[in-house]
């Protein structure tokens, strides 16, 4: 401790140039700090969103009616029924259940309450496929299903929005001045990465929903789209042409014409995007990495301008018996203790930029302990590296040159 009290004591003596000297230690550290920080943060966003759509998830949706000219959004012609998801889920080897989906947005009241909210018609299925889970009561059952029966689940805001602290189970709200009675309430999931309120929603029977909610047109068993989870995630690829094979056998597509419907794959989408975060996060922290470097050479630089100043007294320490080792030690610990100093207010710093950063981006920084302890043994074994030379240097010196120096 000695040893730690004199280099802290020799410091102290210039503190000006101590921390100038610290400097590039203090950017480098909160650099890494804080890139690490943010590019844990976008992968965390990703990881949010690949929960929320469900595990190993491919979605299905209609083509335009016109795909001979130009194709507009996907979802607006009405290639994809009912039967077309059960098909699936019997028929598909690598299929591990299906949920067909219609929406849309309503108005729904209970007593002199109402509130405006999104109204996904779907299976049983949709549960765990979408990874929501019943809190107070039950799902809908599949005989419910099939006759049309008007039973619904909602999502926490809707609950609160509409019953306050009262338990709505078996109550009755209309939806479009259809009554529909409350059979369970899901369990609350937050806001996504996005902001978005994941609980604002009501859940009700596909059938109903296409009879009558969302009816339009001739044909009354379309759905918007067919949400496919596939068995494991290594079935993904073979999953999305088995379904494409299903489709167009039923759809009666021959060689050569274009599908009717679109495939999206949004779980291998977003953990590529997740990552290209984590990829960017490391290459940005190995760019402010090189702060470090140059904050090292600064050290090695101002340690060597202090055994110049110093020589006399280094003189008189091996005068009165420092032995070279003792010598060595001594200006080695004062270069770590630099690199410390400066990793640990570095530390502060980066943490200080990346909460300040979570409020203007649209995820938070996330902060890891394993890039502090990294930055913190990085900038140790900067003081010492770089301070190595100036140490070896001052106990190399010969006692008597030293002595007469000025």
């Amino acid at each position: 401790m000695e040893i730690f009290r004199t280099a802290l004591r020799s410091l102290l003596s210039n503190r000006t140039r101590s921390l100038l000297t610290m400097l590039g230690i203090i950017i480098g550290v909160g650099a890494v700090i804080t890139m690490v920080a943010v590019g844990n943060g976008a992968s965390g966003q990703m990881q949010g969103l690949i929960e929320g759509f469900g595990a190993n998830l491919i979605i299905v949706m209609p083509a335009p009616p016109n795909t001979t000219g130009a194709r507009g959004a996907a979802g607006s012609g009405a290639s994809l029924t009912l039967s077309d998801s059960e098909a699936l889920a019997s028929e598909g080897f690598t299929v591990l259940r299906t949920a067909p989906e219609v929406s849309g947005t309503a108005q729904v009241v209970y007593g002199n309450n109402n509130w405006s909210t999104s109204i996904t018609g779907s299976t049983e299925d949709i549960l765990p496929v979408r990874t929501w889970e019943i809190e107070e009561g039950v799902c809908f059952s599949e005989s419910e299903v099939r006759s049309g029966a008007k039973v619904c689940v909602i999502g926490r805001t809707v609950a609160k929005e509409l019953f306050g602290y009262a338990n709505p189970i078996d109550s009755t709200i209309r939806i479009r001045n259809i009554p529909f009675r409350v059979c369970g309430i899901t369990k609350a999931k937050g806001s996504n990465s996005f902001g978005q309120d994941q609980d604002d929603f009501i859940l009700v029977p596909i059938t109903t929903a296409q009879r009558r909610l969302f009816r339009s047109g001739a044909r009354v068993d379309t759905v918007r789209r067919i949400n496919v989870q596939a068995k494991t995630r290594e079935l993904l690829d073979p999953a999305k042409d088995e379904v494409r094979t299903i489709l167009r056998q039923r759809h009666r597509l021959p060689e050569g014409v274009q599908d009717d419907f679109d495939i999206r794959d949004l779980t291998q989408n977003l953990e590529s995007a997740a990552s290209m975060a984590t990829t960017m996060s490391l290459l940005l922290g190995a760019i402010a990495s090189i702060s470090l470097v140059v904050g090292g050479i600064g050290i090695m630089n101002i340690m060597l301008v202090s055994v110049s100043e110093r020589t006399r007294e280094i003189g008189i320490r091996m005068a009165i018996g420092a032995r070279p080792s003792n010598v060595r030690m001594q200006f080695l610990t004062e270069a770590i203790v630099l690199s410390l100093l400066g990793g640990a207010i570095g530390i502060g710093i980066g943490a200080g930029i990346s909460h300040l950063a979570s409020s203007f981006l649209p995820f938070p920084a996330i902060i890891s302990m394993n890039s502090v302890v990294i930055a913190t043994a990085f900038s140790a074994a900067v003081g010492v590296f770089f301070g190595f030379w100036p140490a070896w240097k001052a106990s190399n010196l010969d006692p008597i040159v030293a002595l007469r120096s000025e």
